[in-house]
């Protein structure tokens, strides 16, 4: 009977670990995981983890390691089979029937598996020939230990185009072609693939021998600098991290794990004592390496060397893993200082500049901002559009709804702060004649240009009781324009009655004195409100501090107003193509909807706990100076 490895990825997704194990050995809750003294030897003080997330334990004092198949089978003394059996009817699957072809291609595989270590041991045998000095000098030349040398199984390659064949004649022709050893072209005589290299095997997650990769020693020979094995019925790139065998535990200690751009790399950090390094092969980082390194930690962090190239690299990972974002999973990342690697940084600056670099990693949005940010000029209103615009195209592809909102509201949050910076204060100058007490300075007036377009724009635009109070309210406390920019400028963006009106007052606020108190005086006035209606912070009657709290919060429902009318439009528009998801949306949003009436409506009724003045009604509605 021959189980895929697909099939039983899924049985142990669908196993609770620390239930299996909680049937014999008593297990402790310990945060995210739980703890118990070691089952497999004598111990006082706990060291043995079960892992329920990653679906696994380890014991720190005697190393033992496994997942629920392997508890079964070691702790239990169970067959495997009779192991796998007892977990798939608890997780209520059924074990694959008996398969001739699947039998045949699991011995296939084992065969393959003879192949590549007998590979294996030559190569590293020519290592120490005469013909191996070229490879054993440039290992000198890297700095790598006696120790990483062995331990890595670095070998080499000869050139002659039938080496590995004559060497191997045990291995049928075809098994050297299908373990990738060999290349088959038509017409011609079979030949090595690997040719007067470095050798570096390619393990699995259990130490075998899958794939090898290869540097060429001699700079002006013909052909790739590195060469990897082709796609087998042992290897698939896509599928395996190089090195993980030997990071998976020391990341188990370290509590981080390393992902470096090529293998050497992560040889040059083992050597050098990081021993939690693992890197892709040949292809930028998929959905299945990330699975796999967010079984061994939560928040990998990515070291790509500090080119435009590492740069590229760096996104291609982060537009692969927004769309699986999930609650306290994201990766970490370290951009190398530019046009440095791993190991030059390490021959340069030593381990410790390293591991400082390790120690503060940028978060993944931090580095998703600052790529978009810096990706192009952005120097007018449309490329800043169009950073916005790239911002939200990544939130979109988040597939988890919190984490998408969470996103998309930082980013925005960022942007905002980037296209409307706050002005600094400018330096005070007083204006006026002075007189005893102070400088008595004259009220502050737009310039005629100003006061023109601020007439047209109202003269036929919106009626709309909100939008023209908060216009008058702006003209009382012209001081408080600059600090309502951000939030106004989105609002004259989107209304073609009053945002010509807003965009005259933001930039006419420039000119203005920032510590005048009082109010623009604007000949002839403009349209009052409607007289039905009543905003505290047009009253003469209400204190400076109250009425200027109060037109903060106009200019907020001002501003959210057309978004939430925008929002709803959109998801009534949904209702063809997505009824339910449609109409939970228009549910939220007239909620919302009702939420912002009844604060708009507050703010009118304050006139009742307001002492009654001789300046109400029109004309205490009016601002000083526009009567």
């Amino acid at each position: 009977m021959a189980l895929s490895p697909q099939w039983l990825d899924e049985l142990r997704m669908r196993t609770t670990l620390s239930a299996v194990i909680g049937r014999t050995t008593r297990l402790t809750k310990a945060g995210r995981e739980f703890k118990a003294c070691c089952p497999f030897h004598n111990e006082k003080t706990p060291s043995f983890y079960v892992n329920d997330e990653k679906g696994f334990y380890h014991c720190f004092g005697c190393e033992a390691h496994g997942d629920a198949i392997r508890w079964l089978t070691d702790q239990r003394g169970m067959p495997f089979m009779d192991a796998v059996k007892e977990l798939a009817a608890e997780a209520g699957m059924e074990v694959p029937a008996p398969d001739p072809r699947a039998a045949e291609r699991a011995e296939k595989r084992a065969s393959l598996h003879d192949v590549t270590a007998a590979a294996q041991e030559w190569f590293v045998r020519e290592l120490a020939t005469p013909q191996g000095a070229e490879a054993r000098a440039y290992l000198k030349r890297r700095g790598f230990s006696d120790s990483v040398v062995r331990e890595f199984g670095f070998g080499f390659a000869p050139e002659d185009r039938q080496a590995l064949k004559s060497a191997l004649s045990q291995f049928d022709e075809r098994m050297l072609i299908e373990a990738g050893m060999r290349i088959e072209v038509e017409d011609k005589d079979p030949y090595d693939r690997f040719r007067g290299r470095l050798m570096l095997p390619i393990q699995d997650t259990r130490g075998r021998v899958i794939a090898f990769g290869g540097r060429i020693l001699d700079s002006d020979a013909y052909g790739p600098k590195y060469l990897n094995s082709p796609d087998t019925p042992l290897f698939d790139k896509g599928r395996t991290l190089y090195n993980l065998h030997r990071a998976a535990p020391a990341a188990r200690q370290s509590g981080r794990i390393v992902v470096v751009e090529g293998y050497m790399d992560a040889i040059a950090l083992a050597n050098a004592g990081i021993a939690e390094a693992v890197a892709p092969l040949g292809t930028a980082l998929t959905e299945n390496q990330i699975e796999l390194l967010w079984r061994q930690v939560e928040r990998p962090i990515l070291c790509f060397d500090g080119d435009n190239a590492g740069q590229r690299a760096a996104m291609r990972a982060i537009g692969r893993v927004l769309p699986m974002l999930r609650p306290g999973h994201s990766l970490s990342i370290v951009r190398m200082p530019a046009g440095k690697d791993p190991d030059d940084l390490l021959k340069e600056s030593g381990v410790g500049a390293m591991e400082e670099l390790l120690s503060s990693p940028a978060s993944l949005l931090d580095t998703l901002w600052a790529f978009e940010r810096d990706a192009q000029p952005l120097t007018s209103p449309e490329e800043k559009a169009g950073l916005k615009a790239r911002l939200l195209a990544h939130t979109e592809t988040i597939q988890h709804d919190d984490i998408r909102a969470l996103y998309r509201k930082e980013l925005l949050d960022r942007f905002s702060a980037f296209a409307f910076p706050p002005r600094a204060p400018r330096e005070f100058k007083p204006r006026g004649e002075w007189k005893k007490g102070g400088f008595n300075a004259p009220p502050p007036r737009l310039s005629p240009e100003t006061e023109a377009r601020l007439k047209r724009a109202m003269a036929g635009g919106s009626r709309d009781a909100l939008a023209v109070a908060v216009i008058h309210g702006l003209l009382r406390f012209p001081d408080t324009i600059l600090s309502h920019e951000a939030a106004l400028s989105r609002f004259a963006a989107s209304d073609r009655n009053v945002g010509p009106a807003i965009d005259s007052l933001i930039a006419a606020a420039e000119t203005l004195d920032s510590h005048a108190e009082s109010p623009i005086s604007l000949p002839g006035g403009l349209p009052a409100p409607p007289a039905n209606t009543y905003f505290a912070f047009l009253d003469k009657g209400t204190d400076p501090v109250d009425a200027r709290e109060d037109l903060a919060e106009a200019v907020s429902l001002l501003v959210e107003r057309p978004a939430l009318e925008a929002a709803l439009a959109a998801a009534t528009a949904r209702f063809e193509t997505d009824p339910e998801g449609a109409f939970a949306e228009q549910q939220r949003l007239l909620k919302r909807k009702l939420e912002f009436e009844a604060r708009l409506g507050k703010m009118a009724s304050r006139k009742a706990a307001k002492p009654a003045n001789t300046n109400s009604g029109a004309e205490g509605n009016q601002p000083e100076g526009d009567a």
